[in-house]
């Protein structure tokens, strides 16, 4: 039997406020919370499902060095640029890694500038 992706896990500033952002951008819900130190978000059905949960844990000072993990989204009910514009009403930004500008998704970042691409294929919801 293979693995497959159950949880991303987020060391952050502001648990509380990521587990809003990223709930209102995913259409998830918070499954489980530990005071504002710790978030866990998933899709309504809750964990095990098809989708995996996001793990939002307080973390007062930055990891040294990039972080190795970003989350890809893709949109499920409008096309690329409907998404963007919502997105980054939600307070996503657009973030600059190098990126030619021929590319077919958008590099953005959340509040806490954890980079995130917005990709251009619709999805299918679940």
């Amino acid at each position: 039997m293979a693995c497959r992706i159950s949880e991303l896990v987020l060391g952050c500033r502001d648990p509380e406020a990521l587990a809003r952002f990223w709930c209102e951008v995913l259409d998830f819900v918070v499954l489980d919370r530990e005071g504002n130190e710790y978030f866990e978000i998933g899709p309504r059905e809750g964990f095990g499902g098809a989708q995996p949960t996001i793990i939002l844990s307080r973390r007062d000072e930055p990891e040294p060095g990039k972080s190795r993990l970003h989350i890809d989204v893709n949109a499920t009910d409008r096309d690329q640029d409907a998404e963007l514009e919502r997105l980054l009403r939600l307070g996503a930004r657009p973030a600059d890694i190098g990126q030619t500008g021929e590319e077919q998704w958008h590099v953005l970042a959340d509040p806490e500038g954890n980079e995130f691409c917005l990709l251009k294929a619709r999805l299918n919801p679940l």
